[in-house]
């Protein structure tokens, strides 16, 4: 049974010019230990919907559509103050900057203590021990010097190992990452991956990482879901994607990759821009960028279609051509 199930999903913002609709129809599930990867160009509406998904959306920003369930219960329609037990205690969050998440004023070891404290209920004294054996867990060196150390004492790459250390120390069913390494250099981005990849697999939890960098995505990742403009363009295995995508968006996001086997002169681009929520054109979103464009696609929205080992939102799948 699937850990985190999202069921046609819709985020819309009311405004002067009407409603606007910014995740439309978004559905995916996560397994136990499993690491989904979600993926497009900024404005895609990928950290919306990890917002949505642990109630942090923005006003006026609302679920308008869907469920979500985390092991079989909705979650989506609870009060503020029933999601916030969740949210500490059930589900975890990694963003991209660790200075939003830790409190300048108090010590990272008060942090975590408070944090565990609160959720699993234990006495200072194992509260400090368990703090201690994360920051261990995540790589702090001299972890048992610098527990009572402040955030601003810490490099980026040490406050992001402590923003993980904070996530997991309640011991959470799922993680919503969102760009946890773009802050940092390529060497730390490489040790926060293996970090995280290593920490959600002992613990069997489960973990949607949204991010724009397809290395991290095939470094990390099970399954991967390429979004653009509000919906799911392709959801398949990573290395399906990446090798042999079969929406054209994918197709260009794997294209603009650099490759250390092949020299070319030039990568890739995808011609124009992500559309913007006043102007989503009739059709496939994607159509007016689209190098294999015909007839249907500007009229008809495709759904997810079978496409080989992944689905696939495009017409180019649907029987008959």
């Amino acid at each position: 049974m699937s850990l985190l199930e999202v069921e046609n999903l819709t985020v819309e913002f009311p405004s002067r010019r009407g409603t606007l609709r910014a995740i439309d129809g978004v559905s995916f599930a996560i397994d136990p230990g499993e690491v989904l990867g979600v993926v497009g160009e900024s404005g895609a509406g990928k950290s919306l919907t990890g917002a949505a998904i642990i109630g942090l959306l923005e006003p006026p920003g609302r679920i308008a559509g869907g469920r979500v369930l985390l092991a079989g219960k909705r979650i989506d329609d609870l009060p503020p103050e029933r999601m916030r037990a969740i949210r500490g205690r059930q589900i975890g969050a990694i963003f991209q900057d660790p200075l939003t998440t830790l409190n300048p004023l108090y010590s990272i070891g008060r942090q975590l203590v408070e944090t565990i404290q609160t959720h699993l209920g234990l006495s200072d004294r194992d509260a400090r021990a368990r703090a201690l054996q994360w920051l261990e867990d995540v790589g702090i060196p001299a972890a048992r010097s610098r527990i009572d150390a402040y955030p601003h004492e810490f490099s980026g790459g040490m406050r992001q190992r402590v923003v993980i250390a904070l996530a997991l120390c309640a011991e959470p069913r799922l993680v919503i990452a969102d760009e946890p390494t773009t802050a940092l250099d390529v060497s730390i981005q490489a040790q926060i991956i293996a970090l995280l990849k290593r920490v959600t697999r002992e613990h069997g939890t489960a973990v949607m990482l949204v991010t724009h960098d397809m290395g991290v995505i095939a470094e990390t990742a099970d399954r991967v879901a390429v979004m653009y403009a509000g919906r799911i363009a392709e959801i398949g295995p990573v290395r399906d994607v990446v090798k042999t995508p079969a929406h054209p968006y994918s197709e260009g996001l794997m294209g603009s990759i650099p490759s250390l086997e092949h020299r070319v002169e030039r990568l890739r681009q995808i011609d124009g821009a992500m559309p913007r929520l006043t102007a989503i054109p009739a059709g496939c979103a994607f159509n007016p960028r689209c190098a294999a464009v015909f007839a249907r696609c500007r009229v008809e929205r495709p759904e997810l279609l079978p496409a080989g080992a992944t689905r696939a939102a495009c017409w180019l799948h649907a029987g008959g051509g």
